[in-house]
């Protein structure tokens, strides 16, 4: 199925042309002008394995973490809720809440393919012994169920399984994360529903897709008892890729019962527009949209159904070229903003890691329907830059976001106090770094990643070995390392679109190639010991941020390249480049690969640029504000007389409380319940969730009075009370009032609430169903 609007222009704004150098071949080694395949599949796991690189690195690395953590700790809720005694004590984080249970099916998920990976016995022995647990807990569960999840219920944690009986009693109070009291079940459960499909995959065991079609009988009966409004209002909450898995279900089985069921899980909501080609994604949860996505792309392949396709195709297309960061991640605070706006959203909580995750998976699939390179360039740049950097191999820990405002550094997790879902993801994308490498059709096989590697395609009876230093490198070496007997095929060998001019030689000698959908096309009849060679020559080059021309970052070749502001910076002005080329002046370090330093065009002074992904521990720049020299003068006055109204205006102030610090909030005597401390844009800042609340004293005066808050101009479907004392003085509503900044709120305080007092206690106190805030500051100011 032929793709629609996929440009390497859009992709990869301000790259050259393709034009691929064409010299005189040898007999016998031209390249085939037949027609492109139309799909493409890629090479079971187990056939590739990693050679030394980065990417193997990580693999080892994250082998060594999975060995670390024991399954009966995350088993511990699925048999408390069983009613089996439980083997070890539950894990901390996010596993002591009440999403507990979704890192199991993670795990098993990353044993599954790192089994598949790397041969890995134990990983092959934890993904038996976890099945046959799951099977003894539905055994006892006696009705198909199998979950871990729990409810919060006031100060008791009761057996999640209790909100199905609800469900399928009409009972559904859906909110974007809660389906009646409970975190998320529906996604929870579809995480166990993957790991199960896993284990039958990658490790052949039967049992789990006996375990999962009983969990799926389960389901469906629950389902059976909806309308489609009743659907709709379920799927209001999260609920991850679960239409995937009766997809998968159904391709694994061939019973449409889960075919049927997974069509069913269809958020009208969010999916109409997509199908019909609208951008609606503004304020959208990223990472609750992208599986859904997968799940119809899925549900295309087993159904034909053209509709889901499109939905498919037209978000990727959207989120890639209007919607996504340089290193391919997307998402700020976890949601889509509006299209081409993402220089507005360079904060500390850019970049979900899970988010970059399912864009790769949801790639992978319109890539089988129509191998175009463009897929890949993408693809690339979210593997190398973003998957690659969350993980760091030394502590074996991973990320939740990677922020992209200058001056912060990456939070990795701790070994078992964190678990969050992108610790989950994680441990999957550092267990499979092979699996995209290579792909095929007919009688092509298409080279799509430069990770050094091994490919054994045994229906060609050939091995095959890929040898480079690359991204670093500019030479790419594909090797037959064995062969039965000689045997004809074409290789697809992909022309990353920033490539100008690129070059290729077959056993030394260069060849005449075509370049169709950017590959380049090299038909021969391999033999052991021939040797393709592709060169890649790489330069410095930069991008602008999508529709900001203002705003730009450097690369060389597929790698982002970032300021290196060390370990210990701590703070100060972001950097900034003043020239009317910012490529000029730049100097090459003359050891180092793919790293520069800026020399005089630096603001506040020149930098070192080195490859973003392997800053584990530094402070970073990734992007930079461009300005001409008049430009930066401006700048410098409009920052003098904002420091000077702040002067003015602290002197005005009675108090001043920065919620978030915790010395500051101490000294205001701040109570609080269901309640967060936060970072954003640099400002420290407090929420409080539905059925919590915040208050502080501050200082009072005989004047009057009037409170000012500071809150997130993105913020939306907020609206919480401000009480002095006990009084109601406000009602606020924040609905996306100034995107990309904050805004301030003045309340006037009645003299009666003042009268005589010193001071006075302010409570944020949210409505039902909604948050307070964040608030970032409060100050109490002397009225006019």
């Amino acid at each position: 199925m032929a793709l629609a609007s996929f440009s390497r222009r859009v992709l990869l704004s301000g790259t050259a042309s393709l034009g691929l150098m064409a010299v005189v071949s040898r007999p016998g080694q031209a390249a085939s002008a037949s027609d492109f395949p139309a799909a493409a599949k890629s090479f079971p796991l187990d056939r590739v394995r990693l050679l030394p690189s980065p990417y193997r690195e990580a693999v080892q690395s994250n082998l060594i973490y999975l060995h670390r953590l024991e399954p009966d700790r995350l088993l511990h809720n699925f048999r408390t809720s069983a009613g089996l005694a439980p083997k070890a004590a539950v894990y901390g984080g996010w596993e002591s809440e009440t999403i507990a249970g979704h890192t199991l099916g993670h795990y098993l998920s990353a044993c599954s393919l790192m089994f598949a990976q790397t041969d890995d016995a134990e990983c092959r022995r934890r993904v038996g012994y976890i099945v046959d647990e799951l099977a003894a807990c539905q055994d006892a569960e006696g009705d198909g169920y199998v979950a871990g999840f729990t409810r919060k219920r006031g100060d008791t944690i009761e057996d999640g399984k209790v909100i199905f009986a609800e469900i399928r009693h009409g009972d559904i109070r859906a909110r974007p994360f809660d389906l009646n009291g409970a975190w998320s079940p529906l996604y929870n459960v579809h995480k166990t529903f993957a790991g199960l499909l896993d284990a039958h995959l990658y490790c052949d065991s039967a049992k789990a897709i006996v375990v999962a079609e009983k969990f799926g009988e389960f389901l469906d009966a629950v389902f059976a008892t909806l309308n489609e409004a009743q659907v709709q209002e379920v799927l209001a909450c999260e609920h991850g890729g679960l239409n995937e898995s009766f997809a998968e279900l159904y391709a694994r089985t061939g019973n449409r019962r889960w075919r049927d069921l997974g069509a069913r899980i269809y958020h009208r909501k969010v999916l109409d527009p997509l199908t019909a080609g609208r951008d609606e994604l503004d304020g959208l949860h990223s990472n609750c949209q992208i599986p859904k996505l997968i799940g119809l792309a899925r549900l295309h392949e087993v159904t034909g159904e053209a509709g889901y396709a499109a939905a498919a195709q037209f978000f990727w297309s959207a989120v890639t070229s209007a919607h996504s960061y340089v290193i391919g991640g997307n998402g700020d605070r976890e949601y889509f903003q509006t299209p081409n706006s993402i220089a507005d959203y360079l904060t500390e909580q850019t970049c979900e890691s899970c988010c970059s995750y399912n864009m790769l998976k949801l790639t992978r699939h319109l890539y089988q329907w129509n191998p175009d390179a463009a897929l890949f360039d993408y693809y690339e740049r979210a593997h190398l830059n973003h998957i690659l950097a969350q993980h760091n191999p030394r502590t074996q820990m991973f990320t939740y976001m990677m922020p992209m405002t200058s001056g912060t550094h990456r939070e990795f997790s701790t070994p078992f106090g964190d678990f969050w879902c992108c610790m989950g993801t994680g441990m999957e994308s550092h267990s499979k770094h092979g699996d995209s490498i290579y792909w095929h059709a007919e009688d092509r096989l298409f080279v799509n990643l430069f990770i050094p590697s091994r490919l054994d395609w045994r229906e060609k009876g050939i091995a095959l070995e890929l040898l480079t230093g690359y991204p670093f490198a500019e030479n790419i070496i594909l090797r037959v390392a064995a062969a039965r007997r000689p045997v004809r095929f074409t290789m697809a060998l992909r022309i990353p679109g920033w490539c100008e001019n690129p070059g290729l030689r077959v056993n030394g000698a260069s060849v005449r190639v075509e370049r169709r959908n950017g590959y380049a096309l090299v038909q021969h009849r391999w033999r052991v010991g021939d040797v393709v060679e592709l060169f890649l020559p790489q330069k410095l080059r930069m991008e602008t941020a999508a529709g900001n021309a203002g705003v730009i970052a450097f690369l060389q070749g597929p790698t982002v390249l970032a300021a290196n502001l060390g370990s210990a910076f701590n703070g100060g002005p972001a950097p900034a480049i003043v020239a009317a080329d910012p490529l000029e002046n730049m100097q090459a370090d003359p050891v180092q690969p793919a790293v520069y330093r800026t020399a005089g065009t630096g603001r506040p002074g020149d930098v070192t640029l080195e490859p973003f992904f392997r800053q584990y521990d530094n402070n970073t720049a990734i992007y930079f504000q461009r300005f001409t020299g008049a430009e930066w003068e401006a700048h410098q006055t409009q920052l003098a007389e904002e420091a000077a109204a702040l002067k003015a205006l602290n002197a005005r102030s009675i108090d001043i409380l920065q919620l978030g610090d915790e010395a500051d909030e101490k000294t205001h005597a701040l109570e609080s319940k269901d309640s967060y401390a936060l970072v954003y844009r640099g400002r420290k800042g407090r929420d409080a969730r539905s059925g919590g609340y915040v208050s502080f004293r501050m200082k009072s005066s005989q004047k009057p009075l009037v409170l000012r808050a500071t809150y997130s101009g993105d913020d939306r479907d907020r609206i919480f009370r401000i009480l002095i004392d006990g009084a109601p003085v406000a009602t606020e509503r924040l609905n996306a009032e100034k995107r990309g900044g904050f805004i301030d709120r003045d309340y006037d305080i009645p003299a009666t609430l003042t009268a005589g007092k010193r001071a006075i206690t302010v409570r944020f106190e949210p409505e039902t169903g909604h948050s307070a805030g964040p608030m970032f500051g409060c100050r109490l100011l002397a009225g006019a």
